[in-house]
C-alpha cells in the first residue's frame, strides 16, 4: 500500500507531497513494456547509423551486424554524399523552405484565427469550418490539380511552394490557434484597446506573447512535416534546379543507374539528426501547446 508522506516546503512555505510505496507488478509490467516499445521505435535510427558507417556491399549482407574491420569505411559514405550528390545544397534549399512556409503558416493562420474566434458571423463560421475540414481530405485527392495549378501560377520555385504549404498547414493551425484563442479573457484585448491600442497592436503586442506554448507546438509540427516531405516537393518544384533532401535521397536511388546504399544511409542519418536534435529540445512544448489548445472558452 502506498503511503504519502507531507514534507513542508522551504521556498513557498507549502506542503509538498510525495507518494512512497513499492512498486506494484503492474507498474513493472508496464515498464517494461514501454521500454520493448521505445526500443522497437528507436532501433531503425540505429540501423541507419550503423549501416551509414559500413561498405555498400555489406549493408545488404550484414545489416544487423555491427561494422567490423572488412565493413567499416569511416565517413567515407558521407564524404560521398556530400561531394556527389550535392547535398549541402539540397539541404539549404530544404532550410529555406521549412523556415519560410512554418514562418508564413504561424503568422498568417494566428491572425486568421484571432479574427474567426473574435468576430462571431456566419463568415468566420464558415471559414472556420472549411479549414477544419482541410484536415479530412486526402492529399491524394488534390495532388494531380495541385501540380498543374501550381506550374499555371509560376509557383515551382522554393519560394512558390511557401504558398502551397501555406495552404495544407492552415487546416491544423487555425484549429489549434482558435482553441487556445476561446481561453484567453477577452477583458486582456479590451483593456489594451483602451488604452489606445490598434488593433494589430492588440494582436502583436497582447495576443502573440499569451500565444508562445501553441506558436512553438504548431511550429514544431509544421516543421517536421515539411522538413520530411517528398510528395509536394516533388510535384510542385522544378527538381532540375531545386531538390530537397527527400528527393536527393530518392535520385540516389533511380536516376545515376545505381543503388549507392551507403550514400543514402549518410544522408538519411544527416537528415535525421537535425529533426530528432530540435523535437528533443523543443517536446515538451507540444504538450503544452495542445493542452493549451484543447481549453474552450
Amino acid at each position: 500500500m502506498a503511503k504519502i508522506q507531507k514534507t513542508a516546503n522551504t521556498a513557498d512555505k507549502k506542503p509538498v507531497y510525495r507518494v512512497k510505496g513499492k512498486p506494484t507488478a503492474m507498474g513493472i509490467l508496464a515498464t517494461l513494456f514501454f521500454t520493448i516499445i521505445s526500443i522497437i521505435f528507436v532501433s531503425p535510427i540505429i540501423i541507419v547509423i550503423i549501416n551509414s558507417l559500413k561498405a555498400k556491399t555489406f549493408i545488404s549482407l550484414e545489416t544487423f551486424e555491427l561494422p567490423n574491420e572488412h565493413s567499416y569505411i569511416g565517413l567515407d559514405n558521407y564524404k560521398t554524399a556530400i561531394t556527389q550528390y550535392d547535398f549541402i545544397k539540397a539541404v539549404g534549399w530544404t532550410v529555406v523552405i521549412t523556415v519560410l512556409s512554418v514562418a508564413a503558416i504561424l503568422l498568417f493562420c494566428s491572425m486568421t484565427a484571432w479574427y474567426i474566434t473574435r468576430v462571431k458571423n456566419m463568415v468566420t463560421k464558415i471559414i472556420y469550418l472549411l479549414c477544419v475540414f482541410s484536415m479530412v481530405i486526402p492529399f491524394q485527392m488534390v495532388m494531380f490539380t495541385l501540380a498543374g495549378t501550381a506550374d499555371a501560377l509560376h509557383l515551382t520555385t522554393p519560394w512558390g511552394i511557401v504558398i502551397v504549404y501555406l495552404g495544407f498547414g492552415t487546416g491544423l493551425a487555425v484549429f489549434m490557434f482558435c482553441g487556445f484563442i476561446k481561453s484567453i479573457p477577452l477583458e486582456v484585448e479590451e483593456a489594451a484597446m483602451i488604452d489606445g491600442c490598434t488593433p494589430l497592436n492588440t494582436f502583436f503586442r497582447v495576443v502573440i506573447p499569451i500565444m508562445k506554448p501553441t506558436y512553438i507546438s504548431v511550429g514544431i509540427l509544421e516543421a517536421m512535416w515539411i522538413w520530411n516531405d517528398f510528395l509536394l516537393p516533388y510535384l510542385v518544384l522544378d527538381i532540375k534546379k531545386y531538390k530537397t533532401i527527400s528527393i536527393v535521397v530518392q535520385y540516389m536511388k533511380g536516376s545515376y543507374g545505381r543503388v549507392d546504399m551507403g550514400a543514402i544511409m549518410a544522408c538519411l542519418v544527416m537528415a535525421i539528426i537535425p529533426v530528432v536534435v530540435f523535437y528533443l529540445c523543443a517536446q515538451k512544448y507540444i504538450i503544452k501547446g495542445v493542452a493549451a489548445g484543447a481549453v474552450k472558452g
